[in-house]
């Protein structure tokens, strides 16, 4: 302990905020889905997966990660947007449980699709070159892609919050989200509505993994730990609330980047016990609404 310093509790913190920020885009599109669509989707980190691998392909192919990032979450999104039409479609109004359990079953066709496209070993990934080196903070140096994670981040919540907020097509969809049989009766097509919602939700999935490839190994079982703590996020932040996803996912990364510093054995469980006292003090999250899961 005598070894920390209060510079390197600093970098620490910064390093959980970079963390946080693959938390909050994952958690955010899962919010998205879940709060309009009212759809659990268990796919979503199969979905971060095979943005992970499409990115590292599509920079290889083309030389460019600034395409990666254009590119794959176009696909992704596309993928998503087919599996709306014709799997999570039909399951509309039959309870939460029926698309949960598809797309449950439908991470697991992702992973085996991405196990035959690339092997099973995964995909070498690196950080590109523009983005290499660190950066003088002030109170220590920090990696200059982990700066642009967080910028980037920044970015597609802005954009995503102008759209929703500040477009006719954002109000048509709180609108359908809050009352679809009103919107009907306006003469607007809700189906198409929901159809663009899950596509948005998967491509910022998609761009998750492009995202976090540099950062971590590529391979097809990285969905399932990242599954398991967006969830944790989003039950932080509250269920369907955006807002919620990105405060948590930054308060997440930072309180596990923390706890690897101070007590490294407990990093993993600490997210855990912090969704343990959030639900104690607010069982529907810190933005949540009580009964959104009802």
């Amino acid at each position: 302990m005598s070894d920390i310093t209060l510079n390197l509790v600093l970098l620490q913190i910064v390093t959980g905020i970079a963390l946080g920020a693959v938390y909050a885009l994952l958690a955010l599109g899962l919010s998205l889905i879940f709060g309009m669509l009212n759809v659990v989707n268990f796919a979503h980190g199969a979905f971060f997966m095979v943005g992970a691998f499409l990115g590292v392909y599509f920079q290889a192919a083309t030389g460019s990660f600034v395409l990666s990032l254009l590119i794959t979450p176009l696909v992704v999104g596309t993928v998503g947007l087919l599996a709306e039409r014709f799997l999570v479609r039909p399951l509309y109004g039959r309870g939460i449980d029926y698309p949960l359990l598809l797309t449950f079953g439908l991470s697991y066709v992702l992973v085996e699709a991405m196990r035959v496209l690339f092997g099973i070993e995964g995909m070498p990934s690196s950080t590109p070159a523009a983005l290499r080196g660190a950066v003088n903070l002030g109170f220590g140096h920090f990696p200059l892609y982990r700066i642009f994670l967080i910028a980037a981040t920044a970015v597609v919540v802005l954009a995503l919050w102008l759209f929703i907020e500040k477009t006719r097509f954002g109000l048509i969809i709180r609108a359908g989200s809050r009352d679809p049989e009103i919107v009907r009766v306006l003469g607007i097509d809700v189906a198409r509505v929901w159809l663009l919602v899950f596509a948005i939700g998967t491509a910022i999935a998609g761009l998750s993994g492009v995202l976090a490839a540099p950062t971590r190994a590529v391979n097809p079982e990285m969905g399932i730990t990242v599954l398991g703590e967006s969830f944790v996020v989003t039950v932080v932040g509250g269920m369907g609330s955006l807002p919620g996803a990105v405060v948590a996912g930054l308060l997440v990364g930072v309180v596990s980047s923390l706890t690897s510093l101070f007590a490294p054995d407990l990093a993993e469980l600490s997210i855990f016990v912090l969704m343990a006292l959030v639900l104690l003090v607010r069982p529907q999250g810190l933005f949540g609404k009580a009964g959104a899961m009802g």
